[in-house]
């Protein structure tokens, strides 16, 4: 029995990229927490204790700080941006604040609020590569934020970013501050690992 010539290639398989919108769909829980970059969705395990402890605690002063200046609001920790269109990339961060300008203009948001946080923080996990986090900052910046804080609990550390390329480094010794993006904001590095 001849065998079949191939006449044409196979068709390239192509994976279909998921927008915001479905995102926003998918249920909720089984332990997984849903990000969104350039159309492919990332998921990551739920944070450990630590991790969730420091961001409550710098989410808990930022949000009395911005209400009691009616400067905007610091929703709950993992709240998506939706940072790009198309193909589609949404965030979550820790702790995220946008201004109330920003959150009047946007009106009653239903989804992922449009647009990147105006300070962003990420609490690294141990499973954080250096490379995601980085990736994370940029797609930040990208997007309009103003100001990124990282927090790196194993060394106690905050690397403050004002720019994707410019960055300083805070230990316990020093004392963050809002910059530009939650203007007259301070917090002692210190007390976010007490």
């Amino acid at each position: 029995m001849a065998a079949t010539p191939r006449t044409a290639a196979p068709e390239a398989i192509t994976q279909k990229l998921m927008t915001a919108e479905e995102l926003f769909k998918l249920p909720m829980g089984w332990g997984k927490r849903y990000e969104l970059v350039k159309g492919e969705l990332k998921v990551t395990s739920p944070a450990g204790f630590e991790h969730g402890d420091i961001a409550a605690e710098l989410g808990a002063r930022l949000r009395v700080f911005a209400r009691s200046k009616k400067l905007g609001t610091v929703p709950a920790a993992e709240t998506g941006y939706r940072l790009q269109k198309k193909p589609a990339t949404v965030r979550a961060p820790d702790v995220s604040f946008v201004s109330a300008a920003r959150v009047k203009k946007a009106g009653k948001v239903k989804g992922y609020f449009p647009g990147a946080p105006d300070l962003a923080v990420e609490v690294v996990s141990p499973d954080d590569t250096a490379e995601a986090v980085k990736a994370k900052v940029k797609d930040y910046f990208e997007a309009g934020t103003k100001l990124v804080w990282v927090i790196y609990p194993q060394t106690q550390e905050v690397v403050v970013f004002r720019s994707a390329r410019e960055s300083v480094v805070l230990t316990v010794k020093d004392t963050l501050d809002g910059g530009n993006a939650v203007v007259g904001f301070t917090c002692p590095v210190a007390e976010l690992f007490a």
